[in-house]
């Protein structure tokens, strides 16, 4: 069975989670602080750790911030379990790499589930190849030898994403480039009266979080997951080094960040002048051709009611009303959770 490395300080509740793991048939290795814990994760690696955040000696986050670090760590599904429940210090630890967060009290199946589910997915993480991932592998490992960046291919552990977690919110410190090697990601722009505009969707294959990094600003827009997501973190060190030693990564983002801005300017020149119907058929067919090279070209688009109308700048029932024509002039298929277009050249031509 896998072994688990349980940090936590009050005594009760670390006996007391050892023995309920204990008796789902881990093996449990406990530790009463931060710096203990990363001795005996040292001496035996575990295969998941659950750590508290208020401890003495070394506390949680820097118990994760070792892990990230050290050669022998890296990789290992990570839990904070902990009785500090504001956001800030969710999003700290999120930031951090943390893969799952727990409040105390907690419910013991909420628990179970949480290290049967990371334990899962960890096992599971790389079922079939995967060429992107295979290639940005390759690119980070060619770039460290050229570039002599020691620390660069550090952390090539997947971050499991929930749906609907946020990654960053507007403001935050702009501290790593993101990839994302399964599932998507929305970045979007909220008004004062709290109105989302989606403003970029990523899926697997793609960088996002890199503007703020060339720029030297906090991130300017809020990333938050579509649906369960995969990413790969590169620190932002290592990428602004990258770029500077190497002229060939440099012309890729400068063509990346090309597109992103020429993409945005045609957003708003469609928000200011065009009409719902002909901004609800360039969207379904960006969507349609976005995923017409993945292999789940033939399910159809999948994005709530919700997302589509903050990609279209319209309210839902507005958005609603726009597929429900193109689905009378037979352009579109509509279920509840998909939307396939059928005659994407004809939708091209629908708004005029």
């Amino acid at each position: 069975m896998p072994t688990i490395l349980l940090i936590e300080d009050h005594q009760i509740i670390r006996e007391n989670t050892a023995q309920l793991l204990e008796l789902a048939g881990y093996t449990m290795q406990t530790a009463e602080n931060g710096e203990a814990g990363v001795q005996l994760a040292l001496s035996a690696r575990p295969d998941l750790v659950i750590c508290d955040i208020m401890m003495p000696v070394l506390d949680g986050y820097g118990v994760l911030q070792i892990f990230n670090q050290h050669p022998q760590l890296t990789g290992i599904p990570f839990i904070f379990l902990t009785a500090k429940t504001d956001r800030a210090d969710r999003r700290r630890g999120m930031a951090l790499g943390a893969d799952d967060y727990l409040s105390k009290p907690f419910e013991k199946a909420d628990l179970l589930s949480a290290v049967s589910g990371r334990l899962s997915r960890f096992q599971h993480l790389k079922p079939e190849p995967n060429p992107d991932g295979e290639r940005l592998h390759r690119f980070l490992d060619e770039a460290q030898q050229a570039g002599d960046l020691a620390s660069l291919s550090l952390d090539r552990k997947a971050h499991l994403i929930r749906k609907k977690q946020d990654i960053y919110l507007e403001g935050d410190e702009a501290i790593r480039l993101y990839y994302v090697q399964s599932g998507r990601v929305k970045t979007v722009k909220t008004t004062d009266t709290g109105k989302e505009l989606i403003v970029g969707l990523y899926g697997p294959g793609e960088f996002f979080g890199y503007l703020p990094l060339l720029q030297h600003t906090p991130h300017c827009d809020s990333a938050i997951a579509v649906d369960e997501a995969e990413l790969l973190y590169i620190p932002k060190d290592d990428f602004m080094a990258l770029l500077l030693r190497n002229p060939d990564v440099g012309q890729q983002f400068v063509r990346l960040l090309a597109g992103q801005v020429s993409g945005q300017a045609e957003q708003l020149l469609a928000l200011a002048y065009s009409s719902i119907r002909r901004r609800v058929a360039d969207t379904l067919v960006q969507l349609h051709q976005q995923q017409a090279s993945t292999d789940v070209a033939d399910v159809g688009i999948q994005l709530t009611r919700d997302d589509m109308a903050a990609m279209v700048g319209t309210a839902p029932e507005s958005l609603s009303r726009t597929l429900n024509e193109f689905k009378h002039d037979g352009l579109i298929a509509l279920t509840p959770n998909t939307i396939r277009v059928l005659e994407p050249e004809k939708l091209r031509r629908a708004h005029w």
